[in-house]
Parts: structure tokens; sequence; C-alpha cells
């Protein structure tokens, strides 16, 4: 991709629990970057949140496949089950089945595909004091997708390459933590922790 900021990623956990409207707030800061903002709700955001995704200037990637230049953004928002029973959960298999999906559809477009996860993939960047909270069926990605960028566990921020797949956990940006990610010859993950 060329330019400075081709695009925005937001991988979640946009309203902390709080109202939707909180969304608008939050791509209003964003505007002056003049690129596109391709986000996913987190399981601390109502399920309501799709609709104010889709009303917005956001580009709501839940579900759904996007191509910018050479490179197919697909996304799933929400997580695996956690036993916090927050507010947007979903099944294994509902995972499964969205992300099954997903890889047929962003494969059509050739290049490089980058999956936006809310959750992590199974044992890479989920580690919590209990063991690792990542997803099972995102863990079928591995070696499918070039590129997965997630969050959900806030506290394990990094980078990490199974199978040809570079995991990126951005981290909590009300904490101060994102990436810069380059995507070129290969993929570069810089990480801004302010």
């Amino acid at each position: 991709m060329s330019g400075s900021i081709d695009a925005v990623l937001i991988a979640g956990d946009i309203t902390n629990f709080g109202p939707d409207e909180l969304t608008y707030e939050l791509l209003d800061l964003l505007e002056p970057l003049g690129c596109p903002v391709l986000a996913i709700p987190g399981n601390c955001d109502q399920r309501s949140i799709l609709a104010t995704l889709d009303a917005s200037k956001a580009v709501n990637l839940d579900g759904a496949v996007h191509t910018i230049e050479n490179v197919t953004f697909a996304g799933i928002g929400g997580s695996n089950p956690t036993p916090f029973d927050t507010p947007f959960e979903r099944s294994e298999d509902e995972i499964g089945a969205m992300l099954e999906d997903l890889l047929i559809r962003a494969d059509r477009g050739g290049g490089t595909i980058v999956l936006l996860s809310h959750a992590p993939p199974k044992n890479t960047l989920d580690r919590i004091p209990g063991g690792n909270a990542g997803s099972d069926a995102l863990a079928r990605a591995i070696g499918k997708v070039d590129l997965i960028v997630c969050g959900h566990i806030h506290e394990d921020q990094g980078e990490m390459t199974g199978q040809g797949t570079e995991i990126v956990n951005v981290g909590q940006a009300s904490q101060g933590k994102s990436a810069i990610i380059t995507i070129d010859e290969g993929i570069e993950v810089q990480f801004n922790n302010i």
C-alpha cells in the first residue's frame, strides 16, 4: 500500500460498554486522517453497534470483505464465549462459519489477505492469568491469510508469526497502545505506546 496512512483498522471494544453513539466521537477524531476506517465490534460493544457502524462513515467490516489497492480485508467482530457473558459473544461454530465464508470471498480478490478479528486465534497472543483465551475457530485462519490483526486480550500486545501468517495484537487504544502496520514486500509492525 502506498501513502502515509492508507487505512485505519479498529479491532473492537469501541464503546467499552458505553452507548453506541460513542462510535461517532471516535470516528470524528479519525476524520482528519482522510483515509478509510475499517471497524468491527468487540465483545464489550452492544450488538446494536452494527447498525451504528452501518450508519457511520466507517466501513462495517463485520462479516464483510473490503479491498483497498491489492489488500483484501475481512472482518469478524465480537469474541468467542467468555466467562463474563459480555454483550457481543459468538459461538465457536458461528465464528468458524463466518471465517469459512470470508476466506472464500477474500480469496477472489487476490493479493494480500488481512483478517481483522476482535479475538485472537487460540494459543497466539491470547494469554491471560488463567491460560489462553483465544478462539479455536480463528486458529484455523493461520496459514490461510497473510495477516491477522486483533485486540480483545488487552494485556497481550505483540506480534508473532505462525505458518506464514503474521499475527498482531494491537493492544488497548484507550491506554495509548496502537500499531502501524506496513504491507509492502512483506509485513512490518511498529508498536506505538504513548
